[in-house]
C-alpha cells in the first residue's frame, strides 16, 4: 500500500498516567478500505491507544491523526465506535434508543426506523424492539449496541471486541455483518482475542506488548516471521502466560 495516504496514522505515540507509562513509543497506519487487527493481551495498551486517537486522552507525545488530522466529531469523516464498555440508556425501549441515536447520527427518523428494524431482524431482536434495554441478556445488549455503531453506515468503524461473550452461532452472524461493511467500502479497527477472526477478517495486524509494537505488517509477513506459525500459536508464543495471570487474578 505504498504511496497510499492512510486514514488513521500514529506516529510515535507515547502516554504517561503520572510516572506510569503504559505507551512507550507507537507508530502505525491503518489504510482506507481494510480490517486492520488491533491485537494483545490485557493491559497491553489497546484501549488507552483508542482513546487518545479519538480525543478522548491527551497524549504525552507523538500524534494521533485520522484522515490526517486530530480527531473531532465535526472533524468531516464519519466514525462508529463500538467501546469495550458498553453504554447504552438501560431504562429506555430497543427500537427509541436506536431512533435517538440514528438521529443524532443525522439520520431522518424514517431511515432511522427502517435501518434498525431490518438490523432487529437480521440479529434476531425484532421481538425486543420495544423491550427496555435492562431487561435484554448482554449478549442481546451488545447486538443492539453494534447496530447502533454502524447506523449511516460510517466510513471509518472502531470496534473494541464486538464478538466478546459470544456463542459460534452469534459470533459468526456478527463477523458477517463486519464482513459486510466492509464489502461497503468501511474501514475497520478489530480489536479482537479470538485469532480465528483475525485469520478471517483481517489483513494487516499490529500486536502491542508493554505499550509498544511487537508484530506489525501483513498476516503473511507476520507468519514468516514467526516461521509460518499459526496467528494462534503467535499470541500464545507472544503473551504466553499474561493471560492466564490475568485469568488467575
Amino acid at each position: 500500500m505504498t504511496g497510499e495516504k492512510p486514514i488513521v496514522s500514529v506516529e510515535h505515540f507515547k502516554m504517561a498516567f503520572g510516572d506510569k507509562e503504559v505507551i512507550s513509543d507507537l507508530s502505525f497506519e491503518v489504510f482506507r478500505g481494510e480490517v486492520f487487527g488491533f491485537l494483545g493481551s490485557n493491559g497491553s495498551g489497546k484501549t488507552t491507544t483508542l482513546r487518545a486517537l479519538l480525543g478522548l486522552y491527551e497524549p504525552t507525545g507523538g500524534k494521533l491523526l485520522i484522515n490526517g488530522k486530530p480527531y473531532t466529531v465535526d472533524g468531516g469523516i464519519s466514525l462508529g465506535y463500538l467501546p469495550e464498555e458498553r453504554g447504552l440508556y438501560k431504562k429506555e425501549k430497543v427500537l427509541d434508543v436506536m431512533l435517538y441515536f440514528g438521529e443524532l447520527k443525522g439520520m431522518t427518523r424514517p431511515a432511522a426506523r427502517e435501518f434498525s428494524l431490518k438490523y432487529l431482524e437480521r440479529v434476531k431482536l425484532s421481538d425486543k424492539a420495544h423491550t427496555r434495554i435492562d431487561k435484554l441478556s448482554g449478549g442481546q445488549q451488545q447486538k443492539v449496541q453494534l447496530g447502533v455503531t454502524i447506523m449511516n453506515e460510517p466510513e471509518l468503524l472502531i470496534l473494541d471486541e464486538p464478538t466478546k461473550g459470544f456463542d459460534p452461532v452469534n459470533r459468526r452472524l456478527l463477523m458477517n455483518i463486519v464482513e459486510e461493511r466492509k464489502k461497503a467500502g468501511a474501514t475497520i479497527v478489530f480489536v479482537t482475542h479470538q485469532m480465528e477472526e483475525v485469520e478471517r477478517l483481517c489483513s494487516r495486524v499490529i500486536l502491542l506488548k508493554d505499550g509498544a509494537a511487537r508484530a506489525y505488517g501483513t498476516l503473511a509477513d507476520i507468519k514468516k516471521q514467526f516461521s509460518g506459525a499459526s496467528m494462534d500459536d503467535i499470541f500464545v508464543k507472544i503473551y504466553g502466560g499474561e493471560e492466564q495471570e490475568a485469568e488467575d487474578e
